[in-house]
């Protein structure tokens, strides 16, 4: 079981960060059309993943680490305990408020780069901090 937990935690972590991806670009895709040929939507990109690129090393991948040990520890786990109620709720608020985030910015070209640099910051932390759950071997 705690196998079938550690895949489920996995798999939910690479589904937001694709997810958010998708979703950066489609706000970056807006942007552009909005200011043609500038290049605030490319600074945008690389500001995101540098941004990422210290989430995923500093933040992301203690998170990940902490959780793959808690469900190691769990004496009698259960389906729903990839990850702590807590952070359910943290991520209910999170898509909520980025929803509520990418709809105030339509059509307004500097919120819809910076909504953008958010999802690809936290995409690219969440997909960059996945490599913990290869090398903390978490599917074995």
């Amino acid at each position: 079981m705690k196998r079938v937990l550690k895949i489920l935690a996995a798999l939910l972590w690479h589904i937001g960060g694709v997810m958010l991806i998708w979703k950066s670009g489609n706000l970056l895709l807006e942007a552009e059309s909005i200011k043609l040929q500038m290049l605030w939507p490319y600074l945008a990109i690389l500001v995101g993943l540098i941004i990422g690129g210290v989430k995923a090393k500093y933040l992301f991948s203690h998170t990940c680490r902490k959780n793959l040990a808690r469900i190691d520890n769990l004496a009698s786990p259960k389906i729903w305990q990839f990850y702590r109620t807590g952070f359910f709720v943290f991520l209910a608020l999170m898509i909520f408020g980025g929803t509520m985030l990418s709809r105030m910015a339509h059509g307004n070209y500097p919120f819809l780069l910076s909504v953008a640099i958010l999802d690809l910051s936290i995409a690219t932390a969440l997909l960059g901090s996945s490599y913990v759950f290869w090398t903390e071997k978490a599917f074995s």
